[in-house]
């Protein structure tokens, strides 16, 4: 018998009434075995359709599972689901509603403006001080980040390395296998700083309990205290990152980790030659900067290099 992992109970109720259901309703209980997901984010036409059966027929369906209907039995079906289908849900919310393509800009970017005071409104001095002596007295760094969390971990490796002798990212193209080899080196003086937002990445959770149980500290980047992460970190970061069409707002995370590498760029020894350095480093490799000009200008101002001359034919002699 197929489980249903996502909510047991589903399964359990659809394997006691499977003797008496008819041929049309053990086909969709299949389906509904088979693609929970799926079938918890389709309104009844839909279903329906999918499997060739009637309206009528899908309704039945969920009264012989002993719901009052199918709004009952869909409600059944989400549990369990309710972080995956979240964004789900709330997309369908926003397509009912017409909008013009002006106004969800508008409306996407006034949303990122709340977050962001939010985020402002709820941070924690002493956690921000925690976070930047943490990241500072560090030997190592380790950032694990995977999903659409691992390109924020990109962001903030980029901008603590001027400032950090040791920032790895543990995303790489062999997933999280490579973190946790890597994550055995840790010591005590090391840091893990872990990011998961919901949908939270379970990998990271992983790596972050593993950190956290051999002593290492974990700075987490995360969403809420009831994250699976905040049990795990030594320190922990929060930003509200509500969407109305994603499952979360990253430019909050992005502003959040800007903010932590702007108070690490300011706390840091030698942070003004680190800068300076950073930016000679990169000098070369910038459209129309100075140096770029100053060598077309000397180029210019330099004379021809002399061609050597071709010495004179001799004169033919006639015999």
């Amino acid at each position: 018998m197929a489980t249903f992992p996502g909510n047991p109970s589903m399964a359990q109720r659809i394997g006691r009434l499977l003797p008496t259901l008819t041929r049309s309703h053990r086909q969709m209980a299949d389906y509904v075995l088979a693609h929970p997901l799926q079938a918890a984010t389709m309104p009844i036409d839909e279903l329906a359709a999918t499997l060739g059966v009637s309206v009528a027929t899908a309704n039945r369906f969920a009264r012989a599972l002993e719901f009052e209907g199918y709004p009952q039995f869909r409600a059944a079906l989400v549990l369990g689901f309710e972080a995956t289908l979240a964004p789900v849900e709330k997309l369908r919310n926003k397509l009912e509603h017409s909008a013009t393509v002006a106004d969800v800009f508008a409306s996407a970017l006034a949303q990122s403006q709340r977050n962001i005071e939010l985020t402002r409104q709820a941070l924690d001095a002493q956690s921000c001080e925690q976070a930047v002596a943490a990241i500072l007295k560090a030997r190592r760094i380790y950032i694990a980040g995977f999903g659409s969390s691992s390109w924020l971990g990109g962001l903030l490796q980029r901008s603590l390395d001027p400032y950090c002798d040791n920032v790895q990212l543990l995303a790489s193209v062999e997933s999280s296998s490579y973190g946790a080899r890597l994550l055995a080196r840790l010591k005590p003086e090391d840091l893990l700083i872990a990011i998961a937002y919901p949908r939270y990445f379970s990998d990271t959770i992983l790596l972050a309990r593993r950190a956290h149980d051999a002593g290492v500290p974990v700075l987490a980047l995360t969403d809420r205290v009831t994250s699976p992460l905040a049990p795990l970190a030594s320190v922990a970061l929060y930003a509200h990152t509500e969407s109305q069409y994603f499952a979360n707002s990253e430019a909050t995370v992005l502003a959040l980790i800007e903010a932590l590498c702007s108070a690490v760029a300011h706390s840091a020894k030698d942070s003004l030659k680190a800068a300076t350095q950073l930016a000679e480093s990169v000098l070369p490799w910038l459209h129309g900067n100075h140096a770029s000009r100053l060598r077309a200008d000397a180029d210019a101002a330099a004379p021809a290099p002399r061609t050597a001359r071709t010495p004179p034919k001799s004169p033919k002699v006639s015999k």
